[in-house]
C-alpha cells in the first residue's frame, strides 16, 4: 500500500493536471476586448447575481439615435430598443447619474447590476428619438451638452428651448461637456480655464445654473486638464475609455462603454453590461498624454486579491501585440509598436469565473511633437474611440 506522502505527491499531480488543462480550455484565459464575436447570436439570460449590492455601476455612453448615416456615432433605433428591453427584462437598475454618484461619495453600496445612461453634445435624435423610449421604459438619462452647439443654432443640435424642456423632465440630467467641444490636451490651460468658465455663464445665463457633472470632449484629457477641472466646482468627470465605474476610482476619470451601430450589436452590450471592475492602483504614467516615449508602458498594481496576476490579460488598440512584466501584483504592459497619432488605449481583462470579465481600460492622447517642440492640433474625428 502507498505511503502517505506518496498519495499527497499523486493528489498534487492531478490538481495541477487539471488546472493545465482548465487554463487551455479557456476557463482562466483572459478575454481580448478588441476581438470581434462572430455572428449576431439571440439575446442570453441574463446572468444571476447573488450579491444583494454591489460598489461600481456600468455607465453606457451615446451619441445620435437612429442617423444611420454617421455609424461611427449614431445607434440604430431597433438595437438601442433591444438595449433597453434587455435592461427591463433582467431586472438591471437604470439609475440617475448624479444619485450614482451621491453613492460614491457616501461610501454607500449600489443595487446589483446597477447602470447609468449618457448621452454626449446634445444632437436633436436624443431629444426625437431616445427620450420617448427612455420615457416608456421610465429610465433615467444624463445629457452631456457643449454650449457652443445650440448658440451656434445648428440644425443636427438641439436648441436651449429644447434643452430647457429636458431640464424641466424629472428623468433627465443636465451635464457639462465644456464650450467648444475642443480637444482639451491640444490647449493650455488658459485657454481650457477660459472655455470652461465662458460655457458655466452660458448654462447661468440658459439654465439659471451650472451643470456639476463634466463630460470630456472626444473622452480626452491630460494632467494639465485634470487640474483645470477640478478648479471648477464639479463632482466627477467622465471619458470614453471602456471600463466599469467603481467607488474606489478616481472621480474625475470615470469610464463609460461607448455604444454605436457597431459596438451596439447585442453580443457586445450582454458582455459590457454585465463586466464588472478590475480595480487597480498606482498607474504609470499618470498623464495620459503621450508626446514622447511612444509606445507608453502602462504599468498598475492589481487592487483585487481575487485576481491572480496570471490570469490578467492586456490588449491595445490599433491591433498592437504587448507583452506583460509581473513583478509580484505589479504589472507593466509593453506595446510592441508605438501608437498613431489621435486617441490610442489599453484594455486589461481578467475572467471573474461565471463567464463574465472583469475590466480595466486606459485611454492615451498620442500627438507629435512638432519641430520647435508644439504639440500639434489634431483631427477632431468622430468624437468617439476607434476601438472599444
Amino acid at each position: 500500500m502507498p505511503g502517505r506522502n506518496t498519495l499527497i505527491v499523486v493528489a498534487l499531480l492531478v490538481l495541477l493536471t487539471l488546472l493545465g488543462l482548465a487554463w487551455q480550455g479557456g476557463t482562466f484565459a483572459p478575454s481580448d476586448p478588441g476581438a470581434d464575436t462572430v455572428g449576431n447570436s439571440p439575446p442570453r439570460p441574463a446572468r444571476e447575481v447573488s450579491d444583494s449590492e454591489q460598489y461600481h455601476a456600468v455607465l453606457l455612453m451615446y451619441h445620435r439615435f437612429g442617423e444611420d448615416r454617421y455609424p461611427a456615432t449614431s445607434i440604430r433605433l431597433e438595437q438601442f430598443e433591444a438595449h433597453i428591453d434587455y435592461l427591463e427584462a433582467n431586472n438591471f437598475n437604470v439609475l440617475p447619474l448624479p444619485e450614482i454618484i451621491d453613492r460614491f461619495e457616501r461610501g454607500e453600496a449600489l443595487p446589483p447590476r446597477t447602470v447609468g445612461i449618457t448621452v454626449d453634445d446634445a444632437y436633436r435624435s436624443a431629444l426625437t428619438e431616445a427620450r420617448p423610449r427612455l420615457a416608456a421604459a421610465n429610465m433615467p438619462w444624463t445629457l452631456f451638452v457643449t454650449t457652443d452647439q445650440p448658440d451656434q443654432r445648428l440644425g443636427d443640435f438641439m436648441s436651449w428651448d429644447d434643452i430647457r424642456e429636458l431640464d424641466a423632465d424629472p428623468l433627465v440630467t443636465i451635464g457639462h461637456h465644456s464650450g467648444t467641444h475642443h480637444h482639451m490636451p491640444d490647449h493650455d490651460s488658459a485657454t481650457n480655464r477660459h472655455d470652461t468658465a465662458r460655457a458655466n455663464e452660458r448654462f447661468e445665463a440658459e439654465l439659471g445654473y451650472v451643470p456639476d457633472l463634466f463630460a470630456f470632449p472626444f473622452g480626452e484629457y491630460s494632467d494639465a486638464v485634470l487640474e483645470v477641472i477640478r478648479e471648477f466646482d464639479f463632482r466627477a468627470a467622465f471619458g470614453q475609455h471602456s471600463g466599469v465605474a467603481h467607488i474606489d476610482e478616481e472621480r474625475f476619470e470615470l469610464p463609460r462603454f461607448a455604444m454605436n451601430e457597431n459596438w451596439g450589436r447585442m453580443d457586445r452590450f450582454e458582455e459590457r453590461i454585465h463586466t464588472k471592475p478590475l480595480a487597480v492602483s498606482d498607474i504609470s504614467p499618470s498623464d495620459s498624454l503621450v508626446v514622447r516615449n511612444n509606445p507608453p508602458r502602462l504599468a498598475f498594481t492589481l487592487a483585487d486579491g481575487d485576481v491572480h496576476p496570471n490570469q490578467v490579460g492586456c490588449f491595445p488598440s490599433g491591433g498592437i501585440g504587448a507583452r506583460i512584466e509581473r513583478d509580484g501584483r505589479r504589472l507593466t504592459v509593453i506595446p510592441e509598436a508605438p501608437f498613431a497619432p489621435g486617441r490610442a488605449r489599453i484594455n486589461c481583462t481578467a475572467p471573474f469565473g461565471d463567464g463574465t470579465f472583469r475590466w480595466f481600460g486606459r485611454q492615451f492622447v498620442v500627438r507629435e511633437p512638432a519641430r520647435d517642440g508644439h504639440v500639434p492640433h489634431s483631427d477632431p474625428g468622430a468624437g468617439v474611440p476607434a476601438e472599444p
